[in-house]
């Protein structure tokens, strides 16, 4: 018998750390990998943020700082919400984490009882799910396809509530579609989210400058419901700050006050020379965000035109992060050198053991159809990528 507890035991791996996993193992035998699972720019930190973290350890920058964050950062992002979104936020609603995951852990730990609903459109993040679990919610899932742009419709939102919902949790762009809501859209959604006031609506919208479409529109910006949106961000993906661990969330402050409870017992503060360089990052401006942004978009059209030229692989252009979704079941039941491929997930370790190309199958992410597949890497990997890719999946008869 286990001496783990059910909470851990009942917890399924990232499928997403799985695969990289499975990727630098093979990697380390010899084998010349491209990593295609992982989401996270392959772009270095700006310099001038990392100065900002040099000249915190000279500074002395190295103790405790308040639980929420130092007051000049939630500051700075009170007024990049201003500035940016055109919300108003008071920095006492900013919650400073380590990293956007924690701040959506805590949003849910604060927020969802045991057998309360969480409505998750999918395919999803994969740690929404596992996260609603370890707050012993009840996930609710609205299925999308590639025919929507995996994006759900006013009316799909108001069959899925029920009086047990809590929240409904969403990103946009999209992590793993690249799939990025209109105003419009986001409106629709609004106006059912008006007729039942006690439902919450986090908006994760960690990938808000990776967007090729138009300005990054946010569900916060509809005053009807803005006291109940969680929004998600930080700044992981927007200047290449992965290691570093820093998001945050913005709310309504008694949501606010109770995260930085939480977080008052679980990790404290995030670490102080990390926030001295986020707040540099966004005193510096978006010149390399931009930068960043054009690149993602240069590659997201190259591995489109490749991809469109394999066949039996179904896929939309995504607007924005840096993902592509395709469905592949047009490969399910086929074989080849005596293996049969039985779903995605089977595929994506089929193309990392015959192309050597690590992708991540879609059943962590709520689709059974798809494969993730991240364009985080240089235009001339994810050529050579698209072509191991397209040479493995010819094979299959």
């Amino acid at each position: 018998m286990s001496a783990l507890s059910n909470r851990i035991n009942n917890l399924s791996e990232s499928a997403t750390i799985k695969m990289a996993k499975m990727g630098r193992e093979l990697a380390a035998k010899g084998v010349d990998v491209i990593n295609l699972s992982f989401g996270e720019p392959d772009f270095n930190t700006p310099a001038l943020v990392k100065d900002a973290a040099k000249k915190a350890l000279d500074d002395n920058y190295t103790y405790y700082t308040p639980v929420a964050g130092y007051p000049e950062l939630r500051k700075a992002v009170a007024a990049k919400l201003k500035n940016e979104n055109g919300l108003d936020y008071d920095f006492s609603q900013i919650v400073v984490s380590t990293g956007a995951k924690q701040s959506i852990a805590n949003t849910l730990l604060c927020l969802v009882n045991p057998g309360e609903e969480v409505i998750i459109p999918t395919p999803y993040w994969v740690s929404y799910s596992e996260l609603v679990k370890l707050a012993e919610g009840v996930s609710v899932y609205i299925d999308t396809d590639v025919t929507t742009n995996f994006k759900i419709s006013p009316e799909q939102l108001e069959a899925a509530i029920t009086p047990k919902t809590k929240l409904f949790m969403f990103s946009s762009p999209c992590n793993p579609t690249g799939s990025v809501y209109t105003k419009d859209e986001l409106a629709g959604l609004a106006k059912v989210f008006e007729k039942y006031p006690e439902v919450y609506i986090m908006a994760d919208e960690i990938y808000e400058h990776i967007n090729f479409v138009d300005k990054h529109e946010s569900i916060a910006q509809f005053d009807s419901i803005k006291d109940r949106v969680i929004i998600i961000n930080g700044w992981s993906k927007a200047f290449a700050m992965t290691g570093w661990r820093l998001g945050y969330t913005a709310s309504n402050k008694e949501l606010a006050a109770a995260i930085d409870k939480l977080q008052g017992q679980v990790t404290s503060g995030t670490s102080s020379i990390t926030q001295r360089a986020g707040l540099a990052a966004y005193e510096g401006g978006l010149e390399s965000v931009l930068e960043m942004r054009e690149a993602f978009r240069k590659r997201r059209d190259i591995v489109y035109k490749l991809m469109t030229e394999i066949e039996g692989v179904k896929v939309n252009l995504p607007d924005g992060a840096f993902y592509f979704f395709p469905n592949v079941t047009s490969f399910f039941g086929k074989s080849y050198n005596g293996r049969t491929i039985n779903d995605a997930d089977e595929l994506s370790i089929y193309l990392l053991e015959e192309a050597h190309v690590s992708t991540v199958g879609g059943d962590s992410f709520g689709d059974k159809k798809s494969i993730r597949m991240s364009y985080a890497a240089s235009e001339e990997k994810l050529i050579e990528a698209m072509a191991r890719i397209k040479a493995a999946l010819g094979q299959l008869s």
